[in-house]
C-alpha cells in the first residue's frame, strides 16, 4: 500500500523482508528468555491474490499479483530459516514454520474441494472485488460466508481461517509445515 506507508520507498523487497525477519527473531528471543518452549511461526499468505491487490493491480480481477507474492515469499523463506536457526541455537526449544502461502495456493488453485465459490473478491466491501474499500459499518456482509475465502479486502473469513488452522495442526501435505505440523510439535 504505498500511497498509505513509505517502506516501499525506503527499502527493497528483500531488504523489508529481512528488517521484519530481524524484529520477528528479537520478538522470539524475548519469548523464548520468558520460556516459550514450543512456537509455531505462521507465514504469510498470498496478499497478492487478496481482493485489496486483485482490485488495484490484477488486469482481470483473477490473475494474482506476482510482485507481491514474490515479496511475501522472501519472508517465508527468511522465516523457514529462522525455524531452522532457533532450532540449532536453542536446542531445548522447537520452532516451526507453517506455510500458509502454500495452503492459500492449493485452496485458490481447488476452492470447490475446500466448499469455496469465491476466492477473488470479499464477502463484505465496496468496489471491485470488493476490495476496493474495505468493510464498513453496518454494510451487509455476502449471504453464505462459507463459500468466500476472504471476509473482506485483505482477511480470510472464518472458513478461510478454518482450512488454514486444520492443515497447521495436521498437516495435508509434506510442505504445509517444517520440519513437522502443531500436532507433532504438541507431543514432544
Amino acid at each position: 500500500m504505498p500511497q498509505i506507508y513509505s517502506s516501499s520507498r525506503q527499502f527493497t523487497p528483500q531488504q523489508y523482508a529481512d528488517v521484519l525477519l530481524q524484529a520477528y527473531a528479537q520478538q522470539l528471543r524475548i519469548l523464548y528468555n520468558y520460556g516459550a518452549r514450543k512456537m509455531a511461526l505462521f507465514g504469510v499468505g498470498q496478499i497478492g491474490c487478496s481482493p485489496s491487490e486483485l482490485a488495484q493491480n490484477s488486469p482481470d480481477g483473477r490473475t494474482c499479483v506476482a510482485r507481491i507474492n514474490s515479496a511475501n515469499q522472501l519472508f517465508n523463506n527468511g522465516l523457514k530459516s529462522l525455524v531452522d536457526q532457533f532450532n540449532n541455537q536453542f536446542p531445548d526449544a522447537r520452532f516451526i514454520y507453517v506455510n500458509v502461502y502454500g495452503i492459500f495456493g492449493d485452496i485458490i488453485s481447488n476452492p470447490s474441494a475446500y466448499g469455496f465459490r469465491v476466492t477473488n473478491a470479499g464477502c463484505c466491501g465496496v468496489g471491485r472485488n470488493n476490495g476496493q474499500i474495505t468493510c464498513l459499518p453496518l454494510q451487509p456482509a455476502c449471504r453464505d460466508r462459507n463459500g468466500y475465502l476472504f471476509w473482506d479486502a485483505f482477511h480470510p473469513t472464518e472458513a478461510g481461517n478454518t482450512v488454514i488452522g486444520k492443515r497447521a495442526y495436521n498437516a495435508q501435505s509434506a510442505s504445509d509445515a517444517y520440519p513437522f505440523d502443531i500436532n507433532h510439535l504438541a507431543q514432544i
